[in-house]
């Protein structure tokens, strides 16, 4: 099995490192990989980093399976909503050290990880569904109807604006933009921080602050499985 996402773990501060292609895309194997790395920082009690190469996070879901068929698409959509909702439920804090561009499911990332890290550069954050064609998933409105602030979300979601990584902060995005040498060394700063947390009252919390927003992704992915396409 191809490593598409390394696993580096580090004064329990577990670093996953996306790997998959040039765009780093979102496949089922990637996701299958995702779950079994945070199955791996669970046990080892790890705050996550996620990150990607250098120039890009992801790009989004892979299109040759989003291409090969209805099915295909809507299982791979599937798998990636359900990957999204155990982000946002993982019992650890996890930051995503934003490496570069972040498109599609790659912005949803960002949208499901506690604290988000981005660089300086002429990148590109945001949902372009719109803009390939795809209308957009009901649990990908609802995850960002939650983050986003009101009016980036109709930007965003309608009308698949892209933004800047400075501009990202002020829409939802991110939560603060660094020099490219820094995002490595930020990043571990923030999950030291992190590992200072009571670990039982942080995971309690977050579900419930995120309580409302589980049950109505919950609902979504129903909704996606009768009405994708």
């Amino acid at each position: 099995m191809t490593d598409l996402i390394s696993y580096q773990l580090t004064d329990g501060i577990a670093t996953l490192t996306l790997n998959n292609g040039k765009v780093n895309a979102i496949s089922p194997e990637l996701i299958k990989q995702f779950h079994l790395h945070l199955d791996q920082a669970e046990i080892d009690k790890a705050v996550v980093i996620i990150t990607g190469q250098a120039g890009i996070l992801s790009g989004g879901y892979d299109l040759k399976v989003m291409m090969s068929g209805p099915e295909n698409a809507l299982n791979l959509v599937s798998q990636g909503s359900a990957l999204t909702r155990r982000l946002l439920a993982h019992p650890y804090p996890v930051i995503a050290a934003c490496s570069g561009h972040a498109i599609a499911k790659g912005a949803f990332l960002l949208l499901a990880t506690d604290y988000r890290i981005g660089i300086e550069g002429d990148f590109k954050i945001g949902l372009n569904e719109v803009q390939i064609g795809m209308a957009m998933h009901y649990a990908g409105i609802e995850l960002a109807k939650d983050r986003l602030t009101k009016p980036a979300f109709q930007r965003a979601v309608n009308n698949a604006e892209m933004f800047s990584p400075v501009a990202a902060i002020s829409a939802g995005f991110l939560d603060l933009v660094v020099a490219p040498e820094a995002l490595a060394e930020t990043a571990i700063t923030v999950a030291k921080q992190c590992k200072q947390l009571n670990m039982r009252a942080h995971h309690e919390t977050k579900l419930k602050t995120r309580h409302e927003l589980l049950q109505r992704l919950d609902q979504a992915i129903e909704l996606d499985k009768k009405h994708f396409g």
